[in-house]
This record gives structure tokens, sequence and C-alpha cells, in this order.
């Protein structure tokens, strides 16, 4: 008897070969097409082509309406973060409740033995492997997900390569298209700015106070939710010859303070609702606290869900909000959210 595999299917290359590289394995695969927010005139386009790509594959396509649970446990909270003077991270939080979270227990619900996604990502059975494709890897934001699930997760492109999967697209008649559409953005209810998608929620253009390292008045920026840590623009500082950066949020106050490349060093992070894959409390390892920046070696202390890290080496410009990711070569130990 064939074991029975749910995949996401989002009407993309990688999902769409994903699907037919794991029906080349021999699992029977149905697929689900999950609705996650309101943006118009997006779920008419990708759910014609997840629909497409299943019948191509020969799969039947569930359509999941998750957008309430979308709304309340990614959506809201990446704009209450921002109203925090902090820098989200919401794929993290879909992750852990939607694509591996609500969509396994649909998975449950229709019998499905795995669940599956088009993630450049692997596993041993226990933690998370990067990808082979390090370009792609997204195993940064899959820190967060429930470490029971590793053993029924498939991530069919994890030892394959991008190029790989769009020549094997192009070179299916049916699925040219599949090979050549555009990329989905990183943030998929993110189609201009993070600006765009706060102003009806929050007032974004506040103009506020710049203060120096001293507290003193030093210019006007925008309102406070336009900056992260590190941010070297977009606002003013009266008399300066050198750039500046931002170095602190006061969102109560609406000011934001800055200084100079060196004001934004750190030699230690806190974490909080640390996510282990291992019951390791003390260890060395190495830490990235955001996506596309290169992992430093560090010591980690952990102490019920919270963390000290402290690092070999310095770091400039930490954000609150952001993750800090644990890893063992290319083993994924854990990670937190950096206070």
């Amino acid at each position: 008897m064939k074991q029975k595999v749910l995949i996401g299917m989002s009407g993309g290359v990688d999902s769409t070969v994903s699907t037919l590289l794991l029906k080349e394995q021999g699992y029977e695969v149905e697929g689900v097409y999950m609705k996650l927010h309101s943006k118009p005139g997006y779920h008419e386009i990708h759910q014609a082509r997840a629909q497409r790509a299943a019948e191509f594959a020969g799969v039947k396509l569930h359509i999941l309406d998750l957008q309430e649970k979308f709304n309340e446990k990614v959506f809201t909270p990446f704009i209450e973060t921002y109203r925090d003077g902090k820098t989200p991270n919401p794929c993290a939080l879909c992750n852990r409740n939607i694509k591996f979270g609500a969509m396994v227990a649909f998975a449950d619900s229709v019998g499905a033995n795995y669940v599956a996604t088009g993630h450049y990502i692997r596993h041993d059975g226990q933690y998370l492997l990067q990808a082979y494709d390090d370009t792609k890897d997204q195993s940064y934001f899959l820190f967060y997900i429930d470490p029971t699930l590793v053993p029924r997760l498939l991530f069919p492109l994890g030892e394959r390569h991008k190029s790989d999967i769009k020549a094997f697209a192009a070179s299916i008649p049916g699925l040219e298209s599949f090979a050549t559409q555009g990329e989905s953005s990183e943030i998929c209810f993110v189609e201009t700015t993070y600006m765009d998608v706060l102003k009806p929620y929050v007032p974004v253009d506040q103009e506020g106070e710049v203060l120096d390292m001293r507290g003193k008045v030093v210019g006007k920026h925008k309102g406070y939710m336009h900056y992260t840590i590190g941010k070297r623009k977009g606002f003013t500082v009266n008399g300066a010859h050198d750039p500046h950066f931002v170095v602190e949020i006061k969102p109560e106050t609406n000011q934001i303070v800055v200084g100079m490349r060196e004001d934004l060093e750190c030699r230690y992070v806190e974490l909080e609702n640390v996510n282990m894959f291992d019951d390791r409390h003390g260890f060395e390892c190495e830490v990235k606290l955001r996506y596309r920046t290169t992992a430093v070696k560090c010591r980690v202390h952990i102490e019920g869900t919270s963390a000290r890290v402290e690092l070999e080496e310095p770091v400039f410009g930490v954000a609150s909000g952001q993750a800090g990711v644990f890893y063992e070569g290319e083993k994924l130990l854990g990670g937190g959210w950096i206070v």
C-alpha cells in the first residue's frame, strides 16, 4: 500500500516540481492550496496555477481557507511587532502555525502519512539540515516549527539546485510557463513595501525627533515605523558629516536614536521563546541573527525558554523581533526571538 503525502501547492515552480518528484518516488500524493490573506487578485491567479499544476500531475487539489488563522497568527503579530518598534519575521510564524501547523492538522484529517513542501531544506529525522543550494536555503525560517514533526516531513528539493528545478520544468511539455513565471515575493502579503501594508492599520507617517547617543535632539524623522536597527537613511541629523545609523527605536515617544557604526556593535544577544531540536542547554555553535547574513561562532546558555548568546566576534545592527538561529555545520539546532 502506497504511503500518502499531502503537499502544499502554491502554483509556483518549486511546489509543482516537488509534486511530480513525489509521484515519481511512488507516493500517493494529494495537494492543498492554502488561502492565507486577502490581497486583491492574488488567489485568482495563484489558485488557478495550483489547479493547473495539480491536473497536470494527476493529483487531487484541496482548497483550504486559512485567512482567519493567518490573520490571527501571522498578519496581526506582523503589525503589532512594527508598532512595538521591532522588526518582524512573519515567515517563521507562518511556518510554525500555518504550513507546519494547520496544514499538518489537515493532513491528519485526510489520512496523510507525510507532509511535503517545496522548501529548500533537508532533514535527518531529528534535525533540519541546510539545503544543498545555499543560495536558496530556507532553514532559517523553519527554526520555530514543532520538532516532533520532523520525521513526517518531505522536502523533495533539499538536495537540488534552483537552476535544475527550472530546467526540469522547462523540459516538460505543458510546464514551460512554470519555469519562466516570476518568483513570489519573500513575504506573500507584501506587494510593494511594508509601509503600504501597515498604513491602513497604524499611523506610520508621524514626524518625530532624532536623538543622539546622549539624548540630545539632533534632527527629524518621518515616523518610527519607517526604521529598523542599522538603517542609515530617511532621517536628518543637523550638521552631520559622517553617516549615522539607527541604534534604538523608542515607539512610546516616536523617537529614534542614532549613532556611529561602532554604536551598533553587539557582543551578546538575548533570545526568548527558544525552540530546540534536542535537549542541550549550554553549548558552542554558530548563530545567524538575520537571514542572508554570515553565521558567527558563539556560546549559548539556555535557561527555560530564554537564552543568552555570547558572540566570539561583534555583530552590527542586531534587530529586536528577528530570529537568532543556531547551527552546527549544516545542522539546525534551534533558535529563538531576539529581545
